[in-house]
């Protein structure tokens, strides 16, 4: 779940999580069994019931051709004034159709926004400034998501459950999975619960009892002053349903003013700083 990153940051972006780093054992003579305190456990932990409810989900995930959900993405951000955590939410209404179109519709919190991709260009609108961004896009969803987060540091929360193969993007690197158990309180269905970690992250995941669908996913980076929480909720899953014509595209766009896509940590190029000859961005 690497992916779970910035956008976690805003969530980094689900391949989730870590190998609980343990700290080296004193150069001191250990004390008696009755008096050791309890630590954790000394061996990776890889449960293969959590592996089966990865896969289980990864391969529902992974045959639809179609699909649409919505994404209700929350981050913690510490308030200036006190230092505490703040929460912080947007939602995003998603729809794919493998293997080359997208499209994201954010409506709030914050600046609305909308992405399209159909397997030749992606198009990234905002309608409040009535400023749209086009590039050349490769021909896959999965290749597609690397060349946005590229070129302009733009990344999806719910990358994870979109690419090809949801099990290898999220399982790639796992150091731990366990089963925490099971809950009737997310999305309104039984759910298994289990958690992942890598070397960066600790990942919780809810994944649906019966329909192997996400429903929620947790995130905590070890890196991260504060250890923020970092939350995804899943709605209105609705797999091969038939999207109509015009889904991956809008016509509002082609009124509005085209600018690059570029990433927010480009420097900005001044009369001082650009080159002779050079064009202004």
């Amino acid at each position: 779940m690497q992916n779970f990153r910035t956008a976690w940051a805003i969530f980094r972006t689900l391949p989730l999580l870590a190998a609980f780093a343990l700290p080296a054992a004193a150069q001191t003579p250990a004390p008696p069994a009755a008096e050791k305190p309890a630590t954790a456990v000394a061996q990776p932990l890889m449960e293969p019931k959590a592996i089966e409810l990865l896969k289980a989900m990864s391969d529902r995930l992974a045959a639809a051709h179609t699909m649409t959900f919505t994404a209700v993405t929350t981050y913690e951000s510490p308030a200036i004034a006190t230092g505490q955590p703040l929460a912080y939410s947007t939602i995003s209404k998603v729809a794919v159709q493998r293997p080359d179109k997208l499209r994201v519709i954010v409506p709030g919190d914050g600046p609305p926004s909308e992405f399209y991709y159909n397997g030749k260009t992606m198009i990234a609108y905002a309608p409040n400034e009535g400023m749209v961004a086009v590039a050349d896009a490769p021909p896959t969803i999965d290749a597609m998501l690397q060349q946005a987060d590229r070129i302009a540091a733009l990344y999806f929360p719910f990358t994870d459950v979109i690419v090809a193969d949801p099990y290898k993007d999220i399982a790639g690197d796992i150091r731990m999975a366990f089963v925490v158990g099971q809950s009737r309180v997310v999305g309104g269905t039984l759910t298994d619960i289990i958690v992942v970690v890598t070397d960066n992250i600790q990942g919780q995941i809810w994944i649906g009892a019966e329909d192997h669908l996400p429903r929620r996913m947790r995130a905590t980076f070890f890196g991260e002053p504060g250890q923020f929480r970092h939350d995804l909720e899943f709605r209105d899953w609705k797999l091969d349903p038939v999207l109509p014509a015009g889904t991956f595209g809008s016509d509002k766009v082609a009124t509005a003013k085209h600018i690059k896509f570029v990433r927010p940590d480009a420097p900005v190029v001044t009369p001082s700083t650009k080159k002779k000859g050079e064009a202004q961005p």
